[in-house]
């Protein structure tokens, strides 16, 4: 009796186990708590979320320096960085490429490519890869728009900036500045989740 009673908890246990690691694997779902880090950035400081008392919320984005997608949307992050900074949602920007992989996404070449950009937002290096897995992010760029509340970070949209990578002028629906204004206006944001569309995070 004592053995079936074993049994059926180790298969119970086994079964809470993988329900767990593939939550975990999965990443944040829209309704989460995002945790806090701390990633160093392109001036050598160390940025957390916690840093920002003032933000209402962050647009993090996942990018990096190689990936034509995210080159294609570099001025449409600093301009939405331009335009939420100062209603409180600021863009973190993370690069999740591991440097051994792709080269052209060291630390020293992220510093050459905010400086020839003139990014006006943070560029943090998730060293050892350790972030973007607990977020799920699977592409660059890849955005996760949180809202600060007394809880914490809430998860409110998952995806991709807008509808057109390849030609900003051509954009038909701002996903994210939809999203950040929904916010603002107190509003229920109508699309919360997208396909982000990018090239594959460099593990």
């Amino acid at each position: 009796m004592k053995t079936v009673k074993f049994l059926a908890l180790a298969i119970l246990f086994a079964g809470l186990s993988a329900f767990t690691l593939n939550k975990l694997n999965a990443g944040y779902q829209v309704g989460d708590l995002a945790t806090d880090f701390s990633l160093k950035n392109v001036n050598d400081k160390n940025v957390s979320l916690k840093d920002y008392k003032d933000a209402k919320g962050f647009i993090v984005v996942f990018t990096c320096n190689h990936c034509p997608f995210a080159v294609a949307y570099e001025d449409r992050i600093i301009a939405l960085d331009k335009k939420y900074k100062a209603l409180g949602y600021p863009v973190i920007a993370i690069n999740p490429n591991n440097p051994a992989v792709q080269p052209k996404d060291s630390f020293d070449l992220m510093k050459e490519r905010a400086k020839e950009k003139g990014f006006t937002f943070p560029y943090l290096f998730d060293e050892g890869q350790k972030i973007y897995p607990q977020y799920g992010a699977t592409k660059t760029p890849h955005v996760y728009l949180l809202q600060k509340t007394k809880g914490g970070n809430v998860v409110k949209y998952i995806g991709a900036i807008d509808d057109n990578y390849n030609d900003a002028s051509a954009v038909k629906v701002k996903y994210v500045e939809n999203a950040v204004n929904s916010l603002l206006e107190g509003k229920e944001i109508e699309v919360k989740t997208t396909k982000a569309i990018g090239c594959s995070i460099k593990a």
